[in-house]
């Protein structure tokens, strides 16, 4: 027995065609869409308070093409698009297939809001204590109120801020019974949902070698072929463009992770166990993943508004470019004073661009006082003055604060069509822990081997995200000897020597050997998080290429 499982959306804004393109390209038992990304929380919360919807329409767009077909076809639809306001979204829900003349079953799931709670707010990462009021306090629920709302007939799920995983436990726990203390097939689930989450991420979208990837543009989105042990395949719809191999599956499992045990609500699931095989083309299976008891704590993004902030990005072009960009910050902090901001970041980028970012409490000094600042230094600046940004007024910005909550004191509530459900509450029992991995010994490969000097990236995939304030930076090679290579060479050391805004930040270095596969967490690249990061890469998406790009010696063997 199989549970298809597609995802149509890796994020707020992904492909419109999406949902289409997954009822109508083949079998799919559920269809599941992630539009809460850790920054939509916070874009959401905005929205609210303009006036607009508190979740996410675009999956209401989605839905219109495919309702229909769905409710023929016995697919489930679950989403997390309910963001802020699950039942708000559960309601439009109801207006669309009104609309359509449909009469679904539509469930929602609350309870992760914990806005206005008295909260514990000490930063989950930095261990700081938050002195401002929240704007929103999220909990991240996991999949067996999912689980609960499918089993009580319901056709349409949505909701709040769960694990992107849940979407694809719930439908599991739903489907084969798993109890708490199910803990590898749970992980097993949460694996997969991990793969499927970012959408076409598995299928070769932001991939190394995205050469080796056919028909990129036209990339589908991917599948899981969930099992009753919580084994799965990797796959999609044959005819789409893309790539499901061993190769793009461990680039998304390396991505926005920590170490190798991946906490959730349901359960942990131990990355260090995973095995991935070849099962055909475009299939990908992956199996033996142990699982252990969830923590007694449940992840909370809490989010505040912080400030103001305001960017002006100069051109800096021909001879004596530091020497430039010295003269421009020397005009413009003339006219109005460095120290009159809350916070100020100067970065010069590579090709010359001088990027100045101020942040402060005061929109007015922020906006208009710091930007026609900048733009009065054109004509008595440096030479070959020219800016890519025009003055304009200070936008908002909030922070992601993550916290911890006592599970205990979350309940989740499901509704379908508006009459309760039951939400089990299951007691796991304690389990042996899966042992750790086995590190593969130093490489044997010897130091007096001849090697050959050329890009990292020619022999190492990598993939790179944001957690917070942290980044990830996941770093994968193809076979055994390669990894032996590469875990006795990256070292954090070795990273901060190949990419030197590194050196500054405390840097954690994971093994992942059954991956062929190291991962680094970054702390503080991204300071209070992508809303507030100064970077002009918010998210750290590019480290993972700027890593490949850097030259290294590698032995002459290993690239046979």
């Amino acid at each position: 027995m199989t549970l298809r499982i597609a995802n149509c959306s890796g994020f707020y804004g992904d492909r419109l065609s999406a949902a289409r393109e997954m009822v109508e390209g083949g079998p799919i038992d559920v269809l599941t869409g992630d539009w809460l990304a850790e920054l939509t929380m916070l874009i959401l919360a905005g929205n609210r308070l303009k006036g607009r919807p508190g979740y996410a329409p675009t999956f209401l767009t989605q839905l219109e093409e495919v309702l229909g077909t769905c409710l023929d076809k016995g697919i489930k639809i679950v989403t997390n698009a309910g963001g802020l306001d699950p039942a708000g979204c559960a309601a439009a829900v109801h207006e669309l297939a009104a609309r359509l003349g449909l009469s679904p079953r539509v469930a929602h799931v609350t309870g992760d809001d914990l806005t206005g709670r008295d909260l514990d707010l000490t930063n989950a990462d930095t261990g700081e204590q938050l002195a401002a009021t929240p704007l929103t306090a999220n909990a991240y629920l996991g999949g067996r109120p999912i689980a609960a709302a499918l089993s009580a007939g319901a056709d349409v799920v949505v909701t709040g801020r769960v694990t992107d995983a849940a979407l694809v436990t719930g439908p599991g726990i739903w489907r084969y019974g798993w109890g708490p203390d199910d803990f590898d097939p749970l992980a097993g689930s949460v694996v997969a949902g991990h793969i499927i989450e970012c959408g076409c991420q598995a299928t070769g979208g932001n991939y190394a070698f995205f050469q080796d990837v056919p028909d990129l543009a036209h990339c589908g989105f991917p599948i899981a072929e969930l099992h009753a042990d919580g084994s799965s395949v990797i796959t999609k719809h044959p005819g789409t463009g893309g790539l499901v191999s061993i190769g793009t599956v461990t680039a998304q499992l390396v991505y926005e992770i920590s170490g190798p045990r991946y906490l959730g609500p349901d359960v942990v699931a131990r990355f260090d166990t995973i095995t991935l095989s070849d099962d055909g083309p475009d299939r990908v299976r992956v199996s033996g993943v142990r699982g252990e008891p969830p923590p007694g704590t449940l992840k909370v993004a809490v989010n505040y508004l912080a400030g103001y902030r305001n960017t002006m990005t100069l051109v800096l072009t021909g001879l004596d470019i530091e020497a430039k960009a010295r003269a421009a910050e020397e005009a413009i902090w003339a006219r109005v004073p460095k120290e009159s901001f809350d916070s100020v970041d100067v970065t010069l980028a590579d090709g010359g661009l001088l990027r100045i970012t101020v942040m402060d409490a005061d929109q007015r000094r922020a906006g208009r006082a710091f930007s026609s600042a900048v733009v009065e230094t054109g004509l008595a600046g440096y030479p070959g003055f020219y800016g890519l940004t025009p003055p304009g007024n200070a936008s908002p910005y909030g922070v992601y604060w993550p916290v911890l909550v006592p599970a205990k004191e979350v309940r989740a509530r499901v509704f379908l069509d508006g009459e309760e459900v039951p939400v089990p509450v299951g007691v796991s029992a304690a389990a042996d822990s899966a042992p750790d991995a086995v590190r593969r010994p130093p490489s044997r490969l010897s130091t007096d081997q001849p090697t050959v000097r050329l890009p990292l990236g020619r022999l190492a995939g990598a993939r790179s995200g944001d957690k917070g304030g942290n980044a990830n930076l996941g770093v994968w090679v193809d076979t055994a000897e390669r990894y032996d290579w590469l875990a006795a060479y990256l070292t954090t050391d070795r990273l901060k020597e190949l990419l030197p805004d590194l050196a500054a930040h405390r840097i954690t270095r994971y093994e992942l050997p059954n991956l062929h596969a190291l991962n680094f967490v970054v702390h503080g690249l991204l300071g209070r998080g992508v809303a507030a990061s100064p970077r002009m890469d918010p998210q750290a998406k590019a480290l993972g290429e700027q890593l490949r790009a850097q030259p290294v010696d590698v032995p002459a063997m290993l690239l046979a």
